[in-house]
């Protein structure tokens, strides 16, 4: 995982448009969506269901408005929290398109908070997704040709 590439605050339905980044000697797997180049996500939405293993593993199912989203916690970062349906919820993951087995875009949890008791959380949500996509994705969609 390369963190020196930025998450991107985009909703779900935005990731089918994602492409394979081309590959550079000693970078790491990556996707392009406006002209970014990208590995993780930052979501938020409403889980629609939680499914635990005996391990710990988990699958959860994220509704951001857009489309619904697969998570794939492990353990380790779901330690000492139980995720539920209803919840809201903020997830920063790796993006690992084809994981799914509904065809919904799938995300790696590396991150997550609960947002249920923020009063203003969807609205907050929805603008500044809209001022990342104006402010930082649009100038390099414009500036790289198609």
């Amino acid at each position: 995982m390369d963190y020196t590439l930025a998450a991107l605050k985009i909703f779900g339905s935005q990731l089918a448009g994602s492409t394979e980044a081309p590959s550079s000697e000693g970078s790491a797997p990556a996707q392009m969506l406006f002209s970014i180049r990208f590995q993780r996500a930052w979501m938020q939405g409403v889980l629609l269901s939680a499914n635990y293993s005996e391990s710990g593993e988990a699958r959860l199912l994220l509704d951001d408005g857009s489309c619904v989203a697969d998570l794939f916690l492990v353990p380790k970062e779901g330690e000492g929290r139980l995720w539920r349906a209803g919840m809201y919820v903020m997830v920063i993951g790796a993006y690992i398109s084809g994981e799914s087995k509904d065809n919904y875009p799938a995300i790696k949890v590396h991150k997550m908070v609960d947002l249920s008791a923020q009063p203003d959380r969807e609205a907050m949500w929805y603008m500044e997704v809209a001022e990342a996509y104006n402010f930082f994705y649009l100038p390099f969609s414009a500036a790289s040709p198609p």
